[in-house]
């Protein structure tokens, strides 16, 4: 029983309970991810076959952790022999997946069921976008105005476990709907044309296939005897669903995780799955993993004060054996350039005063804010590391970047290429392979009109460019080449698109009064100088953010991304009111239900940090070129003083930025 002497009493609890039903409460940073692997190590060496043993969890990197862990321990258990090729020639080894990778597995073993070769087409968002418009264009729909409304609402009512029949046979209750009937018949008939599925098919198809065979659901019943979930708090009904019948006749299931730390509603995650856990199953042993192993008490006081005052959540209270740890610091900006430089500064301070870079990292609640914090890093030569698309290299940045280019040179083919369907005026492939080819001549007339049309828009554009200051300029193609309107759908993804591209005119700013050589130039000068520059400097960036970061540099990366990781030093920065709690373009401020989940991602952001964690927030942010007097967030206010000090610069003096405005 030596694996047992590193755990908890509550973590040896959990895991030595095996039979029936067991919901594990597990707040940030108490080990969860080695209680579900202990427990695992604790069925196997207790007799229990491991390919009997199934374990989900939410992503490829958390399952392979999950899966090496219990590999580590098994081999340590076993000595020098290897466990995996021992457990193999034996038993097998336990079934540690996602969700969408376990949906492959079944559908794959009964793919001549569903009609499906055994390697179907797996559809990616790309291929789901290409087809759904395909469709629109084939029933006459403008698939501009309607394909990510479309396909929000299949893939939400997909999560929910509604098939296409399902849904076309509902009344009609009003215009959106009918649309939403056409065109999802018809890209329900393109898949199937494809022999495709697309990511949420994976989960919808594998529970119709349990719930429509008995005995197929039975033999994975006894195949996995003993089931796990991790991240519980995620899942949304269809997964709920798939977890309920696997388990359903054993009720050996075991759930992990936190409902403050459920953030994912947007995505279709319904947190009532594991408030109601104990009514699905009333013989249900509750543990609570309270104790923390990675942040101070100074930190995880503030967790609790945060989290304290949500409704919506099964109550807990972190606590930790570490020291007080140092006061949360908080630092007020003149502006998002005074917020990063301070930030950057701040962190090479710690990585001079021996720190690891890589124990750093800056979370921000919206992409557009990474703009300014990376000009910083730059600035100051700290290394530093962006998780996810860097500023420059996102698609709609590209493409704004490519209309200014296509239309300053035309013979740009590559711009040209980019740009000549954002958004989508039905020049095709075809269309476009004779304009490069130069047999533009043999287009029929209706296809050259909209080829003038285009290049009258590029003739536009390029006056604009060259009599306008930059940022109004951008603003201008922004609105006028339609892809404001692309982008105001309301959807989070399109919400961060279009912050991003009202970042890049708030970028162009800084370039509005760029100087001429000669200070007397006219101001239809400064339009084409500026513009030029602002062009050449954004090119040098895209450059220099395409190196390869070393590996050792500071995190960058929106609070969504941190879930899940934890370092030594964490800033929160835009910690404003709009911003954080977040309020959506053209949308009414948050509240009830929709409001805690906000809280929660702060929780989330706040539970990175294990040392020391940083508060940051600007007097004045510049959004969409037009600056804002923004008051402090409302949750620093839920922040007792006595767990707070006052930050201010160390070091250099703040470089003035080029993109900065004078005050």
């Amino acid at each position: 029983m030596n694996y047992l002497e590193n755990l908890n009493e509550n973590q040896k609890k959990a895991v030595l309970t095996t039979e029936g039903p067991v919901l594990i409460v597990a707040g940030a940073g108490a080990g969860k991810t080695k209680t579900i692997t202990h427990r695992i190590l604790h069925l196997i060496l207790n007799g229990i076959s491991p390919e009997r043993i199934l374990a989900i969890t939410f992503t490829n990197k958390a399952a392979k952790e999950m899966r090496d862990r219990v590999l580590q321990l098994l081999r340590f258990e076993y000595g020098e022999r290897s466990p995996r090729s021992e457990l193999r020639s034996a038993t097998g080894v336990p079934f540690v997946s996602t969700f969408h990778s376990l949906g492959v597995q079944i559908l794959k073993e009964n793919a001549e069921l569903l009609k499906l070769p055994r390697h179907f087409n797996i559809f990616d968002t790309a291929d789901s976008k290409k087809a759904l418009k395909e469709a629109m264009l084939h029933l006459g729909i403008d698939p501009k105005e309607n394909l990510d409304k479309v396909r929000h609402i299949i893939s939400n009512e997909k999560g929910r476990g509604v098939t296409v029949s399902e849904y076309l046979e509902r009344g009609a209750f009003d215009f959106t709907s009918e649309l939403v009937k056409k065109t999802w018949a018809k890209y329900e008939e393109i898949l199937n044309k494809e022999k495709a599925l697309d990511f949420d098919d994976l989960l919808l198809k594998t529970l119709k296939l349990l719930q429509k065979y008995p005995d197929i659901l039975e033999k994975y019943q006894e195949r996995f005897l003993y089931i796990h979930v991790d991240e519980y708090q995620d899942t949304n009904k269809v997964q709920n669903y798939i977890v309920d019948l696997l388990a359903r006749k054993y009720r050996n299931l075991c759930v992990v995780g936190d409902t403050d730390q459920n953030i994912y509603s947007w995505r279709g995650a319904e947190i009532k799955n594991m408030l109601h856990f104990e009514k699905t199953y009333p013989e249900v042993q509750t543990f609570f993993l309270e104790q923390n192993y990675r942040s101070t008490k100074n930190i995880l006081a503030v967790a609790n004060e945060i989290i304290e005052k949500n409704n919506f959540r099964i109550p807990k209270k972190l606590f930790t054996e570490k020291e007080a740890g140092e006061k949360i610091g908080l630092f007020e900006g003149r502006s998002e350039v005074d917020e990063a430089h301070f930030i950057a500064l701040k962190s090479k301070e710690l990585i001079d005063g021996g720190e690891k870079a890589e124990e750093i990292a800056v979370l921000y609640r919206a992409n557009f804010q990474s703009r300014v914090l990376e000009e910083a890093f730059l600035a100051y030569g700290v290394p530093y590391q962006m998780l996810g698309t860097k500023f420059f290299e996102r698609k709609e940045i590209k493409d704004v970047l490519s209309f200014i280019k296509a239309s300053l040179n035309p013979e740009s083919l590559s711009d040209l290429t980019r740009i000549i369907n954002i958004p989508a005026r039905g020049i095709g492939k075809t269309t476009l392979q004779k304009i490069i080819s130069g047999k533009e001549s043999e287009l029929p007339e209706s296809m050259k009109i909209k080829i003038n049309n285009f290049r009258n828009i590029l003739n536009d554009f390029k006056n604009v460019l060259t009599s306008q200051k930059p940022s109004d300029a951008l603003k201008y193609i922004i609105k006028t080449s339609g892809m404001e309107n692309m982008y105001n759908t309301g959807l989070e993804e399109d919400t961060d698109r279009l912050e991003n591209v009202m970042e890049l005119v708030t970028l162009a700013t800084g370039y509005d009064i760029y100087p001429a050589e000669d200070p007397e130039v006219e101001q239809a000068h400064y339009g084409a100088s500026g513009i030029e520059k602002f062009l050449t400097d954004s090119a040098l960036a895209t450059d220099q953010d395409a190196l390869d970061q070393p590996k050792n540099g500071v995190k960058l990366m929106t609070v969504h991304s941190s879930k899940g990781l934890e370092f030594d030093y964490v800033f929160v920065s835009g910690m404003e009111a709009d911003l954080f709690p977040h309020t959506k373009m053209n949308r009414v401020k948050k509240s009830g239900e929709e409001a805690e989940e906000e809280r929660r991602l702060f929780y989330v952001a706040v539970t990175r940090a294990g040392k020391k964690l940083f508060l940051t927030y600007a007097r004045v942010r510049t959004i969409f070129g037009t600056m804002e007097v923004n008051s402090p967030s409302e949750f620093l206010d839920d922040i007792p003083a006595k767990y707070t000090e006052q930050e201010s610069f160390v070091g250099e003096t703040p470089r003035k930025a080029i993109f900065s405005i004078d005050f």
